[in-house]
């Protein structure tokens, strides 16, 4: 297993994700911290803003590396009976709620 073996699959967009978070967290520290001036104007908040938008980015990086390591869904011989109950009840369920709305 190595380093990154726990990591499973999409190790890009991992990288991607945690690349973002560093760059973001440290605009955003600098922006909030340093005093950023250059003839005579203020640059801080460029940097606020723009480390809010890569954090943002790298929710992109985490949602798609999270859905990248979902594994299958079981099937419905692992669930037994419980998954055929469920069935049953989402079906039901779903059939009241539709006869519902087509009385109103």
């Amino acid at each position: 297993m190595g380093l990154c073996g726990g990591l499973s699959h999409c190790k890009l967009a991992l990288a991607f994700a945690v690349l973002m978070d560093l760059l973001g967290a440290a605009a955003l520290l600098v922006g909030v911290f340093a005093p950023l001036e250059i003839k005579g104007r203020d640059f801080g908040d460029l940097l606020v803003y723009t480390g809010a938008l890569l954090v943002l980015m790298s929710l992109g990086g985490w949602v798609l590396w999270y859905s990248g390591n979902i594994e299958g869904l079981t099937s419905r011989k692992e669930l037994g009976h419980i998954g055929s109950a469920v069935d049953r009840l989402a079906r039901t369920l779903s059939r009241k709620i539709r006869i519902y709305r087509g009385n109103r």
